[in-house]
């Protein structure tokens, strides 16, 4: 990059904050995939201002700009392919108002989700989308992947929540979209063109949330199957028999396996799989909602069915799901996490074919994930250093997405598009629809700076 527009970019954001040594931009060239591309400059603004100043310097440049969050993306969003500036977002991380009375909430971008969601429980509300990288994850990034989580199943995921933005777009222009009305017909609702957007259509710098009443009462629970399939059996019959599960989350026996090798807390590890299975709400319905979930699961051929008798229960069997990825990446270095996800109806039939597919190209694959809105994570462990497995991966995922096509699912449930998923788009939206997803990137950001190379602006090379 010209050393003049280096020094110009680095005067509105301070020196401080602008990286350009090989081994502070190295640390932004990757996420948690395993691609990995160098920018050529990393620039830490700290407010919307700074970020409108950035984008007209590289608009007038025709410079890529890359917006990052905590970079715990699964699908290369963050990742610079094209090089040019990373917009690192953390400094923007305060919470700008929790709205008790019209339940809502005004944010920074860069706030950690789970920092966020402590401060909407002190203040006695509930916020439900809940990711497995919550811990780390900011919440810019969470509606820019439109990232979901276990209370999906219930509650719905990012999308369901987001009652407005600010953005700043590619020229440096700002607009604001939505309101903190929910419900708001004025026109069509543009807040949603960002959200799931993937940082190719602006950079977010303000976030409106609704929030809602917390649950009174919760139980969790898990069911221990002999067999998989009936486990997908289990989560399907559950889902249309009348009682929705704020979660229901599906592990395998090698991930069980896996689990119990990292945390050691008593798992079964000769079960064919689990379910955990939680429900909410007042006392009463929270009762009965228990006793219909072990019954539908007893129907369904499960060995038993246990229910935490203490928090501390309930916590240990939640750190377990949570622990899935750190566990599973002992067992190999490159953990390929894919979101594939087919109507709840489906899932023994997607279970079947990850189970084929796996064999088939004999690869160490893991199943986990959000059985109860039908996004399981088929997780293919391998080394990226392995070319001649790579390439076996490389055909097994193209056959893991014609599957959850196939089946009436979609390509993300929740990890988005982003790099690696791109050149596969256009089989779901189909041509037309691709061509659409072409136009809209060309009219909001017509020389392809924001984020280039994902999306609707992948080119296959």
């Amino acid at each position: 990059m010209d050393q003049q527009i280096v020094r110009k970019l680095t005067a509105i954001v301070g020196e401080k904050h602008a990286l350009t040594e090989f081994e502070d931009r190295y640390c932004y060239s990757f996420d948690s995939t395993f691609i990995n591309a160098m920018p050529d400059l990393v620039l830490q603004p700290g407010s919307r201002d700074e970020i409108a100043a950035v984008c007209r310097v590289a608009y007038e440049h025709d410079i890529p700009v890359v917006t990052r969050g905590a970079a715990t993306g699964l699908s290369g969003g963050a990742v610079p392919v094209k090089g040019g500036i990373v917009l690192e977002m953390t400094r923007l991380n305060h919470i700008i108002e929790i709205n008790t009375v019209n339940r809502y909430a005004i944010v920074e971008p860069g706030i950690v989700t789970q920092n966020y969601l402590a401060a909407v429980d002190q203040a006695g509300l509930f916020y439900p989308p809940d990711p497995a990288s919550s811990k780390m994850a900011t919440l810019g990034g969470n509606i820019s992947e439109c990232a979901g989580g276990p209370h999906g199943v219930k509650y719905g995921i990012t999308r369901n929540y987001v009652l407005g933005l600010e953005v700043v777009l590619a020229d440096g222009s700002i607009v604001q979209t939505g309101n903190l009305v929910d419900g708001d017909m004025s026109g069509p609702d543009w807040t949603m063109l960002f959200c799931g957007s993937e940082g190719t259509l602006g950079v977010i710098t303000k976030i409106m949330l609704k929030l809602t009443q917390k649950p009174q009462a919760k139980q969790t629970m898990m069911a221990i199957f002999d067999r998989i399939e009936d486990a997908a059996t289990t989560v399907s019959t559950m889902m249309a028999s009348g009682v929705i599960p704020t979660t229901l989350e599906i592990m395998d026996n090698s991930t069980i396996r896996a689990v119990e090798n990292f945390l050691n807390i008593g798992l079964p590890v000769e079960a064919g799989a689990i379910l955990l299975i939680e429900v909410d709400g007042d006392p009463k319905a929270v009762e009965k909602h228990v006793q219909h979930v072990m019954k539908v699961c007893q129907d369904c051929k499960a060995l038993t069915v246990k229910a935490a008798k203490t928090t501390k229960e309930a916590d240990a069997l939640w750190k377990a799901r949570r622990s899935v990825s750190p566990a599973c990446g002992k067992i190999n270095p490159t953990k390929i996490s894919e979101d594939a996800t087919v109507p709840r109806s489906r899932i023994p039939e997607m279970v079947a074919a990850v189970r084929e597919i796996a064999e088939k190209y004999k690869l160490k694959m893991v199943i986990f994930g959000h059985a109860g809105d039908g996004n399981l994570h088929p997780n293919i462990l391998s080394n990226k250093h392995d070319k001649e497995e790579m390439a076996r991966v490389s055909k097994a995922v193209e056959e893991l997405f014609q599957a959850a096509l196939k089946l009436g699912g979609t390509l993300s449930g929740e990890h988005g598009i982003g790099y690696l998923k791109a050149p596969f788009l256009v089989w779901e939206l189909g041509e037309e629809g691709f061509q659409f997803g072409k136009d809209v990137k060309q009219a909001v950001d017509p020389k392809c700076l924001l984020n280039p190379g994902k999306m609707f602006d992948y080119r296959a090379s």
